[in-house]
């Protein structure tokens, strides 16, 4: 078994993002799995704020010296803030996936998504599995 960092109080999904619910606002960002799988982080293309995103659709655009990946938005909602820290400092994704790293903020959610997401205890089982795929 590989050690994850997994965070609490967070939700994921399969394609590795996480997402922080507080009322109608969450915050969203890629787990340390992801970043791990993308290695070095050059930038991050950041969602116009106002932009409206469903559940699972591409919420952002992460490149690194490996890939462009998009970023699947764990809920739906109107993006109300972008993490404009990441434009100059896109490493921090890869150097705090859960904190410096996150990517942005979306209001109007509706907590009942998160029923079609994973709890942490969950994703550590999935990333358990995958690895064994």
């Amino acid at each position: 078994m590989s050690e994850h960092n997994i965070k609490d109080g967070l939700f994921y999904n399969k394609d590795h993002e996480w997402v922080k619910v507080e009322g109608d606002t969450a915050t969203v960002g890629i787990s340390d799995h992801a970043q791990n799988l993308l290695t070095d982080v050059v930038f991050v293309e950041l969602p116009k704020v106002g932009k409206v995103v469903k559940q699972f659709e591409t919420g952002c655009v992460v490149e690194s010296v490996k890939s462009v990946s998009d970023v699947y938005s764990p809920v739906s909602g109107t993006v109300s803030e972008v993490n404009s820290a990441l434009e100059s400092s896109p490493q921090s994704v890869n150097q705090d996936p859960y904190g410096a790293g996150w990517m942005y903020k979306l209001s109007g959610v509706n907590a009942e998504e998160t029923k079609n997401l994973m709890t942490p205890e969950a994703y550590k089982t999935f990333l358990d599995n995958e690895a064994h795929s």
